[in-house]
């Protein structure tokens, strides 16, 4: 049998090779030669034969090589079986060769499916090119991340695939910057933000394991980076707060001595005619203390002072301590409660706190616009599964990327006046609720937080 299967490879090598009358010659005489075996063995040193064949050769030729072994494995059973029926004539053992062939057949079609969907349904993107710089494979989420369909991509190289008629000028761009960053400092990994904002680390493999084939995966990281951002934000909330903790009080005391004498001596200079120093050192004096309060509240670590209260109820009292001020830049204000009764146990005074900052800032990107048009806060809030989400919308100015990467850190502001301490209270208050804070921007369009609170069913 060892012997038989020796000839047998290559001989059905030969056949699938030219799939010639002549080759095919040699399935027959090979099978009149069979001596000691029985059906099955054949079927099983076919199999065997055709395994090794797909072990070199490309994936999508798996099913192809199976097929056209076919006749090569009928031309020899048949010459098998006419030998067999000279010496003793039996018929079961056909349709138990057939039933093996078959079963053969659908394990090599159900693993190659299972693999290929496993393949296509990862959430990374895989491309692959042979070593003339071919596409050869791609997977869905690599289609998707180019947003071009894949019966358009295969057969590319990567020259076509930059001057394709559906590949948006974003996404050329990214690859252009992929080329540059990869394939000429031949750097294996990269990471980098699309135009959408995701975050993308970018991996090629290659190497006498692929055979001189490249290997580009993609990957969407904006949850790990989110994740890590918050572990960079709560660590600089941890050194602020040892900071204020040291300096906060020591500040503020002389502070209130200066003021003290300054109101002493407001007689004095006002007979001068210099009251207008006067109010403008109490007006720093007193900003001052209001960046020490904030600084102070950034830094507390006290748990929040909890009371269930239903959500609509709220988002009214902030609508009506910020809607006269609203009215005064000329800017509308809408509340949607879709879950009017969803409730969530705060500290009612601490997230209030948050939301008038939230509603400020939105209103002041309004303001900076400069009447470009109609100023507009839409606040939303609906259950989300476990949690109420409570989106504040409004029609600003807007944020990059790069302002957007910084707004919870502390003392950044793009206002003159600003502290740049709210936002990052405001980011330790819903920490210490159990809950998280979002934003998104597009600069000139408007800005919308998103805050997460657990839900009291």
């Amino acid at each position: 049998m060892l012997s038989t299967s020796r000839r047998y490879f290559p001989a059905l090598a030969a056949y699938l090779r030219t799939e010639s009358p002549v080759s095919l010659q040699n399935a027959v005489e090979l099978g009149r030669t069979l001596e000691g075996v029985q059906p099955e063995d054949i079927v099983a040193m076919h199999h065997a034969a055709v395994q090794m064949l797909i072990a070199n050769a490309e994936p999508e030729e798996a099913l192809g090589i199976y097929d056209r072994s076919f006749p090569f494995l009928i031309e020899t059973m048949t010459a098998f079986r006419g030998k067999k029926l000279q010496t003793g004539p039996t018929f079961e053992w056909y349709t138990e060769m057939k039933e093996q062939l078959n079963r053969s057949r659908r394990s090599v079609v159900d693993v190659k499916n299972k693999y290929e969907s496993v393949l296509q349904h990862m959430d990374s993107g895989i491309a692959l090119f042979d070593s003339e710089g071919t596409l050869s494979f791609i997977n869905l989420q690599m289609a998707k991340l180019l947003d071009v369909p894949r019966k358009t991509l295969a057969g590319c190289n990567l020259r076509n695939i930059l001057f394709h008629p559906q590949l948006k000028r974003s996404v050329k761009r990214m690859i252009l910057r992929i080329c540059k960053e990869m394939v000429l400092k031949r750097s294996r990994y990269f990471e980098m933000q699309d135009a959408q904002g995701r975050h993308l680390l970018i991996t090629i493999t290659y190497g006498d394991q692929l055979d001189g084939q490249y290997l580009v995966s993609v990957k969407d990281v904006s949850e790990f980076k989110q994740i890590e951002q918050t572990a960079y934000q709560n660590d600089k909330l941890a050194m602020l707060g040892k900071i204020a903790a040291s300096i906060a009080h020591e500040i503020r005391n002389p502070l209130t001595s200066i003021r003290g004498f300054i109101q002493l001596l407001r007689p004095h200079l006002m007979t001068l005619g210099k009251e207008e120093y006067a109010r403008i050192i109490l007006d720093e004096i007193d900003r001052a203390n209001d960046i020490i309060y904030e600084f102070l509240n950034s830094s507390k670590p006290t748990a929040p002072m909890a009371q269930i209260v239903t959500i609509e109820s709220l988002l009214k009292e902030v609508m009506l301590l910020s809607e006269s001020e609203a009215i005064m830049r000329g800017c509308q204000m809408h509340l949607e409660a879709y879950d009017a009764q969803a409730k969530v146990s705060i500290d009612v005074k601490q997230i209030k706190q948050v939301m008038l900052n939230i509603v400020k800032n939105a209103l002041d990107a309004i303001t900076e616009l400069g009447g470009a048009r109609s100023g507009r806060i839409d606040i939303v809030a609906r259950k989300d599964g476990a949690f109420v989400e409570i989106s504040v919308r409004d029609n600003g100015k807007g944020m990059d990327q790069s302002t957007m990467s910084r707004l919870f850190d502390p003392f950044f502001t793009t206002k003159q006046q600003g502290t740049g301490l709210g936002l990052s209270v405001s980011y330790r208050i819903i920490r210490n609720h159990g809950g998280t804070i979002r934003v998104s921007s597009r600069p000139g369009e408007g800005t919308e937080f998103k805050i997460y609170l657990p839900s009291v069913d």
